[in-house]
């Protein structure tokens, strides 16, 4: 997958990002919402549009692992098992810095993080300048949009900014496993 989004697209998502919007876009395996990380209410609209309880956590996804390395608490030796696997559909969940807001971490001490391989979402970690919330776009419960087509019939009166693209090839959500533990979650 070789996918190229214009500059213009770029920066208008990078803007919404942080005017406290939400973006719907493309991931390795299904559509994704995106937002600011650090902006409590553009979380809030995430989870009241998706009927998503708090304690469940949210997943950042990134451009480099530069972008996630202040939101971590990680010593060497996870440093190299995670980075290895980067960029790719592998989601780590990761001590987390005492500073992380509850709303990221669910209310624990450990945030999932991930470095994408997918070149639109890198792109819009790279135009915003970090990382963001990634999290399947579609209410509890239903089957995550491959499409933006899908997206839309879940969202018909929603109103936010749909970054175009194909989904990556995988056929299931990222794999999620515990960096400390080594259990997969998903």
């Amino acid at each position: 997958m070789n996918e190229y989004l214009s500059p213009t697209k770029l920066r208008q998502a990078a803007r919404i990002l942080g005017q406290g919007e939400i973006i719907a876009y493309p991931t390795e395996a299904v559509y994704g919402l995106g937002c600011d990380p650090l902006n409590e209410q553009a979380i809030q609209k995430i989870l009241d549009l998706k009927q998503r309880p708090l304690e469940k956590g949210m997943i950042l996804i990134a451009a480099s692992y530069q972008q996630i390395e202040e939101y971590i608490d990680i010593d060497d030796t996870i440093v190299d098992l995670i980075i290895k696997s980067w960029p790719g559909p592998h989601t780590w969940i990761i001590p987390a810095q005492a500073w992380v807001p509850k709303s990221l971490t669910g209310n624990r001490d450990t945030l999932a993080v991930r470095v994408t391989n997918h070149p639109v979402a890198a792109q819009i970690c790279r135009f915003f300048g970090g990382p963001i919330i990634s999290t399947s776009a579609n209410p509890a419960g239903a089957q995550p949009p491959r499409t933006s087509l899908q997206l839309r019939k879940y969202f018909i009166r929603k109103n936010f900014f749909i970054v175009p693209g194909a989904t990556g090839e995988l056929n299931q959500p990222t794999t999620i496993q515990n960096a400390v533990t080594g259990e997969k979650i998903r």
